[in-house]
């Protein structure tokens, strides 16, 4: 499995917290991103909203396309409501649509 090193997603001010969030890729959102998951490193109360366009500022193009229709797990529970805060060490999975039959 392919990971980046982590990354501050926001630049340090003063004494603001960090915390570490796992983006893990799958499918179509994993050939677009070109990795299988990564860490960022966010402000304390990120969002899952927020995390959502640092990663499309990171990766512009065709993972930016597959973010707009994709859904989201946190945690491996499906995330309806995008306010809910990201803490320290949360997953957040970002699945592109699936077809089937």
């Amino acid at each position: 499995m392919t990971m980046s090193a982590p990354q501050r997603a926001t630049p340090e001010t003063g004494s603001a917290e960090l915390v570490t969030v796992v983006v893990r890729y799958f499918a179509a959102a994993r050939a677009a991103a070109g990795l299988d998951e990564e860490k960022i490193e966010l402000s304390t109360g990120t969002t899952v909203a927020g995390a959502i366009e640092i990663v499309r500022a990171r990766h512009p193009g065709p993972l930016a396309r597959v973010l707009d229709a994709a859904g989201f797990l946190v945690n491996e529970i499906a995330v309806r409501d995008r306010s809910r805060t990201l803490g320290d060490g949360s997953r957040l999975d970002v699945l592109p649509p699936f077809a089937g039959g």
